[in-house]
């Protein structure tokens, strides 16, 4: 028995299987809806319930509080229709353009460009060349069914004739898969892929100025979104803050200073929010978001996409809009959460 939801304003409509999630349903029928996580960690798939009942499963409340759920707010990542429902949610030109598939790759390479951070480059099957935009991300699927997403740090077009991309992988003491990849994970070994996933990727119906903050290994995808720009001849002005710890973690400081050297519109702001004196660093100090409101108190003409810790995105997101002006539509977030912080969670 499938059940209609019907997306508004848009009016389109898609069928869900009973007990199916409305976002796996919408992935599985090319449907674009805001999303990130998949788990009810990070609320990027919030919507408006008009009509309706949906029963939702394990979610953080951070995603949707019992407040907003009484309000009749619902996460399509975990919400169940009971019946034909009606949601106010924004469509996402391009979200359902490419097809999610699962295929096998071939570790062509591991780097290690800090001590906690490994640059994983994967061949791809040449029959099987995966289609994605920019931004997006894929999961790894291990050997007993667990998974774990990483973006791809590499624009589309950078695959060439043999299809690879790169993947930039933190270190998480105790981490399923992280230490596989610093511990025993070599060269031509094969993994399982499944993707395109998420909708952190540039509208490019926007002509507004750009503003890239991302925090850690949050540079992977901000570093495709600039790929992407460059490729695509962008004239849009965007400027790139890339916020860590110390000077060792920014672990692609050259590249970032090369790219912002080779494209006129691109400006870069590294900053350190806990420099050591042996860094002798001259540059930006402090939390990479308030940097981001020193140099654009008024953001209210940008465009932001934000990706990395959950507690940079969270914080950024709410100054830029309370404090900066930012319209809440206009900031796109792909918030890096680990294993560990999606499973405090709670069960409507």
């Amino acid at each position: 028995m499938s059940i209609t939801v019907t997306l508004q304003p848009s009016g389109r409509s898609f069928s869900v299987q009973r007990d199916e999630a409305i976002l796996a349903a919408a992935i599985r029928q090319g449907i674009g809806l805001p999303y990130g996580c998949r788990d009810g960690a990070c609320g990027s798939c919030k919507c408006k319930l008009l009509e309706g009942r949906v029963i939702h499963g394990a979610h953080q409340l951070q995603a949707l509080s019992v407040a907003e759920e009484a309000a009749g707010y619902a996460l399509t990542c975990c919400a169940a229709p009971q019946t034909d429902v009606v949601l106010e949610a924004r469509a996402v030109a391009g979200a359902g353009d490419m097809p999610v598939r699962k295929m096998p790759a071939r570790v062509i390479s591991i780097d290690k460009p800090a001590p906690d951070v490994a640059i994983v480059k994967l061949q791809l099957p040449a029959s099987e060349a995966l289609l994605y935009h920019a931004g997006q991300y894929v999961d790894v699927i291990l050997r007993d069914g667990m998974r774990r997403s990483y973006s791809m740090a590499n624009a589309p077009h950078t695959q060439g004739d043999k299809p690879w991309i790169e993947l930039h992988i933190r270190h998480m003491p105790g981490g399923v898969f992280s230490e596989q990849v610093f511990g025993t994970l070599k060269a031509k070994d094969i993994l399982r892929l499944e993707g395109p996933f998420g909708s952190f990727f540039i509208r490019e119906e926007s002509q507004k100025p750009i503003v890239l903050l991302a925090s850690g290994t949050g540079f992977a995808p901000i570093k495709a979104l600039i790929e992407q720009l460059r490729f695509k001849g962008s004239e849009r002005p965007a400027t790139l803050y890339w916020g860590c710890r110390t000077r060792a973690d920014l672990y692609l400081h050259g590249a970032a200073l090369e790219l912002a050297a080779q494209m006129p519109t691109l400006q870069y702001v590294p900053v350190l929010s806990h420099a050591l004196a042996s860094d002798a660093w001259a540059g930006r100090t402090g939390f990479v978001h308030q940097a981001v409101m020193e140099d654009l108190p008024d953001l209210s003409g940008h465009d932001v996409y934000a990706c990395g810790a959950p507690v940079m995105v969270e914080s950024a997101q709410r100054d830029f809009t309370e404090r900066c002006g930012l319209p809440a539509d206009q900031f796109y977030c792909d918030a890096f959460y680990s294993a560990t912080d999606r499973v405090t969670v709670i069960t409507a």
